[in-house]
């Protein structure tokens, strides 16, 4: 999703940010010019992450910022796209990239769709420290 000069990768429901045969992200564009390409999480022949990895591209290629959305329940996805942004060459891209959780965003919203994340995913308004953007 792409909002302004942000691209946005929207975590709900998905349990991680998905695996790809090295063959494939390989031959991504930019790729070793973006990261640090022997440091990026593998697992065998599979590149962990990948979605990370191609939404970070897009955004270097069109010269956006990136910023990753997800439930503050989900540590193991916050840890995930730190160990993809410490692979980052590129020192503006790096901080060009964000993470906000739902429950950041839901103390913004109106009170409507802060009750639809309520009833269909269990987000709450966080209170207190935020990470965001």
């Amino acid at each position: 999703m792409k909002l302004g000069s942000v691209l946005f990768e929207a975590k709900l429901t998905e349990a991680d940010f998905q695996s790809q045969n090295a063959a494939i992200v390989e031959g991504y564009r930019d790729l070793e010019q973006v990261f640090e390409v022997d440091d990026l999480p593998r697992r065998g022949q599979m590149y962990v992450s990948y979605q990370l990895l191609r939404n970070v591209l897009a955004a270097h290629a069109l010269d956006l910022s990136f910023c990753l959305l997800l439930d503050a329940r989900r540590p193991d996805l916050l840890e995930d796209w730190y160990e993809i942004l410490c692979c980052l060459r590129i020192t503006e891209l790096r901080n060009g990239c964000r993470v906000l959780t739902w429950q950041e965003l839901a103390s913004c919203l109106p009170s409507a769709l802060r009750e639809f994340l309520n009833l269909k995913y269990g987000i709450v308004p966080q209170t207190g420290r935020t990470m965001g953007i």
